[in-house]
């Protein structure tokens, strides 16, 4: 072990302790931080509307404070952008993450508090470090740097008071000091609008730095990272960063990817571990090598509460906390934050892999899905599948969607998959043979729709040219690290927009 990694694990030793006792004792953790935040804002507008005071337990806020979407705070969001304080948390919010946006918007604007960001999204990155320190003791990635590659927008004015941008941008505008000094680019490359030009700087800063840690969304990282073996000439990145050792990623499942970053990366030993984190708050940690799930962090301002998916659209959904979970079931994820958010349903859905410690993996999106049959296919479900195709006919995938294809009277509905392969299938019939028996497997409502063609006749299926799906998201001005390609739509409107390229 390096002095440097001797120094980091001691300073750490105190909150890997603390982690533990969060492993063990998860509902008294959570309990505890429901209770701050309930009395931290009992004095806010909301806090005054909904008695905060009087509130007593789970069951009292539970029963008091209808579930939320965006819609729901989209008013007390305009004022907080105006300058008004004190309406969904104490004093003024000066900062907003752009994320994608709603049916009626093309954003949304998330308050971030001062506390979220100090709370939450900070500590996550410190605890990421003692977690990595402890988990490897005999780790270098301490005397190098940081690439983190985040979005593609600039913070902007809403008012001579209030700045929104991608969630990247929010935490790179306010780092703390101690971070400048691992990481990589400069401010001005990391801040850049152009995703073309902000990847040529990027490039031409980080060839010359010791960089031993990448962070980012693979989708885009796989991007950067031939740009960087072009301009170098490089065969790997491990001829440009001798010391590279370590790929921290989220915001998109990595099986889809992996193969193609060991080829690229060209390093047997490379450690990749996924965190779980959003413009409404900092979720989970992959604390484990050989567990690909992630530990939910219990104590970062944020209460968690959870709808069975099968239950959701229910007019009257039972809504359960951590200590009713169950594993290996979807839930839809709903969130009480240190920003003001309040019973917000983000949108996620999540399965826990297990119970004490409590670790989850992201299963994908209420909104993202198809289940234009009752066949119910979830991203992880399409995930797995094409995971276990890649493998078994050694192709690489670089991108993909699928849609359904409604029935008419003449035919029989089916789902239609669009890939992009970095290597592809030398025979894609089997390819996707491979693909629907594992969807199958994983998913008996699938299973039984496919029987006999009955409702699914088998999945039809496109190869894209090489650059489609990046020449879709540059048409939308969706460029850069916080833009995913949505996986599944119960819609025809995205892959309809992709074959007409």
């Amino acid at each position: 072990m390096s002095l440097l990694t001797s120094i980091i694990s001691w300073l750490n030793l105190k909150r890997i302790s603390e982690i533990d006792l969060m492993r063990k004792y998860p509902y008294d953790v959570q309990e505890e931080t429901f209770f701050k935040l309930i009395n931290t804002a009992k004095h806010t507008e909301w806090g005054l509307k909904y008695n905060y005071e009087s509130i007593n337990s789970i069951e009292d806020f539970q029963s008091r404070i209808p579930l939320q979407d965006y819609e729901d705070i989209k008013p007390y969001v305009k004022r907080l952008r105006h300058g008004e304080v004190n309406l969904l948390w104490p004093g003024e919010i000066k900062w907003f993450a752009k994320s994608s946006g709603t049916t009626s918007d093309k954003s949304k604007f998330i308050p971030v508090s001062n506390e979220s960001l100090s709370e939450c999204h900070f500590q996550a990155g410190k605890d990421n470090i003692a977690l990595i320190a402890n988990r490897y003791p005999n780790t270098e990635i301490f005397k190098g740097k940081t690439l983190i590659l985040g979005g593609s927008h600039q913070i902007n004015n809403f008012s001579n008071d209030s700045y929104y941008g991608d969630l990247s941008a929010v935490l790179i505008q306010n780092l703390p000091f101690w971070a400048e000094f691992i990481r990589t680019p400069s401010l001005q490359t990391a801040l850049m609008d152009k995703w073309d030009e902000k990847i040529d700087h990027l490039t031409k800063e980080a060839i010359n730095i010791n960089v031993t840690t990448l962070a980012g969304v693979p989708s885009w990282m796989l991007i950067l990272a031939k740009n960087i073996l072009k301009v170098t000439g490089k065969s790997t990145l491990k001829e440009v960063w001798p010391n590279l050792e370590l790929f921290s990623h989220g915001g998109v499942a990595f099986g889809p990817y992996k193969d193609e970053f060991d080829k690229l990366i060209g390093f047997k030993d490379m450690k990749y571990i996924e965190i779980y984190n959003a413009s409404e708050g900092f979720f989970a940690i992959q604390d484990e090598e050989n567990d690909e799930s992630m530990l939910l962090m219990l104590d970062y301002g944020i209460f968690y509460e959870f709808i069975d998916m099968n239950d959701f659209y229910d007019e009257n959904p039972k809504v359960i906390t951590i200590k009713e979970v169950k594993t290996h079931i979807n839930y839809a994820l709903v969130i009480s934050t240190n920003s003001g958010l309040w019973r917000y349903i983000i949108g996620d859905t999540i399965k826990f892999t297990s119970i004490f410690p409590h670790k989850i993996k992201v299963t994908g999106r209420i909104k993202h899905f198809i289940n234009a049959f009752g066949e119910e296919i979830i991203i992880d479900n399409a995930e797995q599948a094409i995971v276990k195709a890649c493998q078994k006919t050694k192709a690489v995938i670089r991108e993909y969607t699928a849609c359904p294809i409604y029935m008419k009277e003449e035919s029989k509905g089916a789902h239609e998959w669009l890939f992009e392969f970095s290597s592809p299938p030398s025979n894609i019939e089997h390819f996707m043979e491979i693909l629907d028996n594992k969807l199958k497997d994983l998913n008996s409502d699938y299973e039984a729709k496919r029987f006999k063609n009955l409702s699914l006749e088998f999945p039809k299926y496109h190869i894209l040219k090489t650059g489609t799906f990046y020449k879709w998201l540059k048409q939308k001005d969706k460029l850069g690290g916080q833009h995913k390609i949505p996986r599944l739509a119960n819609h025809r409107k995205y892959v309809e927009e992709l074959l007409s390229l």
